[in-house]
């Protein structure tokens, strides 16, 4: 492809960008966390390396200088062809997917824009849905979601799938990565797929829901936003991830989902804890099919009563929709 370097460079700007006026708006820790991640990969460290603390402070301190200096830009349009508007995911994807590569942007959590380039590991369709996994990152911004969907198109980051198994194996192990190395790929695929099962999730939860939830989650405030989540999160599981990984059997898909069950999604669904480990314990699903069908019902009402309430972020807000 002509220009790729320059395409490239506009992108990693627009990471920049955006990161410079979000980054610092997260919790100490969080942020901390994330910047080591973010230092490892701009750096190629592997992920069994150690990191030093002195370089990746002198780095974070170059970085958040870097920012100041970016932080009141415009965004840069994208130098293919005629200028793309850099949130044009669809225009670019049509002039690069056919030369392999792979390019993503949005808006995440909290309003903060999402940027990336890759290297197209794959494409497939299902159903309605085309499915684009990249596999190498050019370009990224601080904090880089597994997957999402927009539109008909779901993306997803093997990179950060990768990168979200190796912590997680931190945790297993008390010691980041320790011990999964031979064992990292095939939790990797594993995990894309639940994911891909989930973004399809999300897409019968948005046909549910309508324009109308995209809307209200747009201008909710932090806590109702994350409890809104939560309970599409939810919805899409019990619609799509949790029946498919049930009628798979795969004990390892299974492990992994529940491994990554956290935050407010787990908070809100203590029944479906409650059958998982009863499965554990006497490898029956019964209780687990018999959550998820609950749960189906039960968040689609949740989401149905905060887009009727005349005040949706006040009832989020109140969270009282455990099940």
């Amino acid at each position: 492809m002509i220009h790729f370097h320059a395409l490239t460079e506009a992108v990693r700007h627009n990471c920049l960008i955006t990161d410079a006026r979000h980054a610092r708006s997260m919790t100490m820790c969080t942020y901390l966390l994330e910047m080591q991640q973010y230092y490892r990969w701009e750096n190629g460290i592997p992920y069994s390396a150690s990191l030093k603390k002195s370089d990746v402070g002198s780095w974070l301190i170059e970085r958040e200088k870097l920012w100041g200096e970016v932080e009141n830009l415009p965004y840069s349009p994208l130098p293919i062809g005629d200028e793309v508007d850099p949130f044009d995911a669809g225009s670019v994807n049509r002039l690069i997917v056919p030369e392999g590569y792979v390019y993503g942007a949005g808006y995440g959590r909290f309003g903060k824009p999402h940027f990336f380039l890759g290297k197209l590991l794959k494409m497939e369709r299902r159903g309605n849905c085309t499915i684009l996994v990249s596999s190498c990152e050019y370009a990224r911004d601080l904090n880089a979601p597994a997957a999402a969907l927009q539109n008909d198109t779901i993306f997803v980051r093997r990179d950060a799938v990768c990168r979200m198994i190796w912590e997680q194996a931190g945790l297993w192990t008390g010691e980041a990565g320790s011990g999964c190395s031979d064992v990292l790929d095939e939790l990797v695929e594993k995990q894309c797929e639940s994911i891909i099962l989930h973004e399809l999730g999300e897409g019968m939860a948005g046909e549910l829901l309508g324009g109308q939830w995209e809307e209200l989650l747009s201008t909710a405030p932090v806590k109702a936003e994350v409890v809104m989540r939560a309970v599409r999160d939810l919805l899409a599981d019990c619609l799509s991830t949790l029946p498919q990984l049930l009628e798979k059997g795969d004990e390892c898909l299974l492990r992994l989902y529940f491994d990554n069950l956290s935050g407010m999604r787990k908070a809100l669904f203590p029944l479906l804890l409650a059958a998982y480990h009863e499965w554990l314990e006497r490898g029956e699903m019964d209780r687990l099919l018999e959550a998820v069908e609950k749960g189906r019902k039960h968040w689609a009402a949740v989401a149905g009563e905060i887009l009727s309430d005349q005040n949706g972020h006040a009832l989020a807000e109140k969270g009282n929709f455990s099940l």
